[in-house]
């Protein structure tokens, strides 16, 4: 299974939250990026294990994965519920630039996902961001070519089903800031666990707190790039 018991409650609300705000569609897209993490996570699992670097409980998600990874998408699909029933912008932004923002900030979670598992499992050389040393897959803040390549794919998929399956993405360009927002911001992620992450009096900076401040980066990209080039 994907989620624990705890984890599945507290899905089922933020399921009824996305729901309740964007429909069924917002809702697909965050069922899409549940899949797709959990398809990756599985991806060299045994190796992955061995080597002490596997994802905790098999894989299986908690309430803290699912309010980490989720929480800045419910208020951005909030504040577009909003501006689409008030008829007016949200905070000076319009619906469709913050459900550019709610797509932006699960892209830039399953981007993080993706590199993170595949770089463990298939990452042929990993490097410290911070001091470009290399380190051990699995490290905080290590980053490898083939999990970069690999973030890009996982962003570009889940922003793709937005504008091509869903429609909730309107243009192509669209697709391109979800996804050019999303790698950026997973790069700024592996900088936080680089700098903050494990370090002493930071007990308070755990993964699911990366997780948050990572899709909460991707997500104000695009909500300024978004309004400038796309004029929303």
């Amino acid at each position: 299974t994907m989620l624990t018991p705890e984890g599945f409650a507290h899905s089922l609300a933020l399921g009824t939250m996305l729901w309740m705000t964007l429909g069924w569609r917002g809702w697909t897209v965050c069922v899409l990026y549940l899949f797709l993490g959990q398809l990756v996570t599985k991806v060299g699992f045994a190796e992955k294990e061995a080597m002490g670097i596997a994802e905790k409980r098999g894989g299986r998600r908690g309430p803290e994965n699912v309010w980490g990874s989720a929480l800045t998408g419910v208020v951005c699909a909030s504040a577009a519920a909003f501006s689409v029933r008030t008829g007016a912008p949200f905070l000076g932004l319009s619906s469709d630039v913050w459900i550019l923002a709610y797509v932006t900030s699960l892209a830039t979670k399953i981007s993080d996902t993706f590199a993170s598992e595949i770089g463990k499992a298939y990452g042929k050389t990993t490097f410290l961001i911070t001091t470009l040393k290399q380190v051990q897959p699995g490290t905080e803040g290590a980053v490898s070519l083939e999990g970069t390549l690999a973030s890009a794919v996982g962003g570009f998929l889940l922003s793709i089903y937005s504008y091509l399956v869903v429609g909730l993405i309107p243009t192509f360009q669209g697709v391109a800031i979800a996804s050019f927002s999303a790698v950026v911001a997973t790069m700024f992620e592996s900088l936080i666990g680089a700098t903050m992450q494990e370090k002493e009096g930071l007990d308070w900076m755990t993964n699911e707190v990366v997780n948050f401040f990572n899709t909460l980066i991707g997500a104000s990209m695009a909500l300024l790039v978004g309004s400038i080039i796309l004029g929303y």
